[in-house]
């Protein structure tokens, strides 16, 4: 059943309340499009959890890396996890446009993975709890430009159609447990 969720305690509390499902660890997937506010949110559940967050940010390879993401996140988080070894990611970084350091992800019982792909359907067969995160677009790309820059814009656009694309092919929204309005105020 999907519903709304207005405080992160509430989103806690249904974390808790689920099965583990990778490999003893309780997966949260923060999805939805760019600029919805995911970050934030994944940051405050996390907080709330005491358990570390991914950024795909980190993950992506670059403004292109939104295809690549899953099978990435999947080899280097997901199937380490489930097997219950060690995971770490090899960080991108967006400034020298190349792979960086590898980053180790920390055991807990929770993991939150944010990031638009976070929750594609090979990923989400291990979440415990898949959270859907939107806005209207005009918030999502003034956002997006807040951050980026007004220079950034054709790289927003051509990813916002993209995301829309994988979005659409992957049934995220209609698969998520929970839905946030990216716009409203959450409360802790």
């Amino acid at each position: 059943m999907v519903a709304a969720v207005t405080s992160v305690q509430e989103l806690a509390d249904a974390v808790r309340g689920r099965q583990a499902r990778l490999g003893g660890i309780r997966l949260v997937c923060v999805d939805g499009p760019a600029g919805s506010g995911k970050t934030t949110l994944a940051g405050r559940l996390a907080g709330a959890l005491d358990g570390p967050v991914i950024h795909l940010d980190d993950v992506y390879e670059g403004w292109s890396g939104l295809d690549g993401v899953e099978d990435r996140l999947l080899a280097q988080v997901i199937e380490p996890l489930a097997a219950a070894r060690p995971a770490r990611y090899r960080r991108y970084d967006w400034v020298a446009s190349d792979w960086a350091e590898l980053v180790d992800v920390p055991r807990s019982d929770v993991l939150v993975i944010e990031g638009c792909g976070s929750a594609s359907r090979r990923v989400r067969a291990f979440a415990s709890l898949v959270l859907w995160v939107e806005a209207p677009r005009d918030v999502r790309l003034e956002r997006g430009l807040a951050r980026d820059g007004e220079q950034m814009r054709d790289e927003w656009q051509r990813w916002m159609r993209g995301e829309a694309e994988h979005f659409a092919r992957e049934g995220t929204r209609a698969a998520a447990d929970l839905r946030v309005d990216g716009t409203a105020p959450v409360t802790p």
